[in-house]
């Protein structure tokens, strides 16, 4: 890259609740107190973070940096499992995106199984708390 690495972070619904919601499965944390480590270990990387509980506002994001950024890191969350248009959205874009689940997805209910997005992205990270998002970052920085 000639430029510094742009990744965006693009998170669905219920993930501004990190910290809060189910800490048993998804941790103490917030995405909010998360973000900054990225930033300290990926210093030279530019992000944009975009979270919103609306399918249409992600849809809409996705479009915005889906042709001009080095990578995208997507956690459809609930809409993972229902949302044809997040997935046909991905499969509109040119830019890669990895999917990435706090949770493992597989080992919860048999509805969260079913995924509209994992076929469209370029790979999927799930199960390994917010840890999923810095493996993101380094798959687009390091190949």
């Amino acid at each position: 890259m000639n430029h510094p690495a742009r990744i965006a972070i693009i998170n669905g619904p219920n993930l501004n609740l990190l910290g809060k919601r189910e800490p048993g499965v998804y941790g103490n944390q917030s995405f909010e107190a998360y973000f900054p480590d990225l930033h300290k270990l990926f210093p030279s990387v530019e992000f944009s973070y975009f979270q919103s509980n609306v399918e249409g506002e992600l849809v809409s994001e996705l479009q915005r940096v889906g042709f001009d950024y080095d990578g995208i890191i997507l956690n459809p969350g609930g809409y993972t499992h229902t949302s044809v248009a997040i997935g046909d959205a991905i499969a509109s874009i040119t830019t890669p995106v990895v999917e990435v689940h706090i949770s493992n997805v597989h080992a919860r209910e048999d509805f969260r199984k079913i995924s509209h997005v994992s076929a469209k992205a370029r790979g999927t990270i799930m199960g390994l708390g917010l840890r999923g998002y810095e493996l993101a970052v380094r798959f687009f920085i390091e190949g």
